[in-house]
């Protein structure tokens, strides 16, 4: 568990009322995630223990739980009990895990190692991970639709939409299409917005939906952080791509040019792909102005988000 915070206190988090450090609150967040992963995915009744063995190896452990952190910050920014958290944090972190070991297999991306351990079709085997991918896709909208919210319908929606045809599932498309071809500008963009920022600004929605109407003008403030911050978070993560060493990053350094992936700093240069991280940074910071002191949290969460080393 990458906090300091005890399993024990995470399931006794801050209430939204409380005055809590950021950095405090993004540690009980990531912890809290954790908690309730572990809770949905550590049984011993499974039909088939070694497809929940691979679905716990896809999702337990290491992890930024960036997603899920999300959830728990624009949530709790607007009023709502971690309680009533719990389940879109995990479902939005299973929709990321089932995402990563189906981009990990052989027929996509074809890697070895994902934050810092051999990928599931590696440790496991390749129809192994399609399972647990699958089962993982299934499993987070289960868990969604089980937990009663009078705007559980908005919330699953949410989250398809995001996951799917027009969200990140047509970004990967996009994306392999793309290898070996020349992409412009606005292009590229529209490709990270899907792949990457499409599961960002659903966290942030699925956490602000769970406490206000769909009608609340803070969502659409909310909507243009996410944004903000998810196509940043790609820049950086093309930036690391380069500049970033493969026991750092957990996951091979290099794999972009060697793929031949159109990518920010081959587009634009590296340092403008560090200066266009920050624009949107400061885009993103300032689109939770309307929130006040409730958005400290989240405004620390998207400096961390750009200025990191993995």
């Amino acid at each position: 568990m990458d906090s300091d915070v005890t399993p024990e206190a995470a399931k006794a988090t801050a209430s939204p009322g409380d005055s809590v450090p950021p950095s405090r609150a993004i540690d009980a967040a990531r912890a809290r995630a954790d908690c309730v992963l572990a809770d949905c995915l550590n049984r011993q009744d499974g039909v088939c223990p070694s497809l929940d063995d691979a679905m716990r190896y896809g999702v337990l452990g290491t992890g930024k739980r960036l997603r899920p952190i999300l959830v728990y910050l624009a949530g709790q920014a607007l009023g709502a009990s971690d309680d009533a958290l719990d389940a879109p944090a995990a479902a939005v972190e299973m929709i990321h895990a089932y995402s990563l070991i189906h981009d990990d297999l052989p027929a996509m991306d074809d890697d070895d190692l994902r934050r810092g351990r051999p990928t599931v079709h590696r440790a496991f085997d390749e129809p192994s991970a399609i399972l647990a991918g699958d089962a993982l896709q299934t499993l987070a909208f289960e868990v969604l639709a089980a937990t009663p919210h009078p705007r559980l319908g908005a919330l699953v929606t949410t989250l398809a939409r995001a996951a799917g045809r027009d969200g990140m599932a047509a970004g990967q498309a996009i994306d392999l299409g793309a290898v070996g071809s020349r992409m412009d500008l606005a292009s590229l963009q529209r490709m990270h917005q899907h792949k990457t920022g499409a599961l960002i600004r659903a966290a942030v929605r699925l956490g602000a939906l769970t406490a206000v109407e769909e009608s609340d003008p803070r969502l659409a403030a909310l909507d243009r952080y996410a944004g903000a911050i998810g196509l940043a978070f790609q820049i950086q993560d093309d930036v690391l791509d380069v500049t970033g060493d493969t026991q750092t990053l957990g996951k091979t350094s290099g794999a972009d040019a060697q793929r031949d992936k159109p990518t920010y700093p081959a587009l634009l240069g590296l340092e403008p792909a560090r200066e266009r991280a920050q624009d949107l940074l400061a885009e993103a910071l300032d689109a939770l102005d309307v929130l006040g002191e409730k958005g400290t949290a989240l405004a620390a969460l998207a400096r961390t988000m750009i200025d990191r080393d993995h």
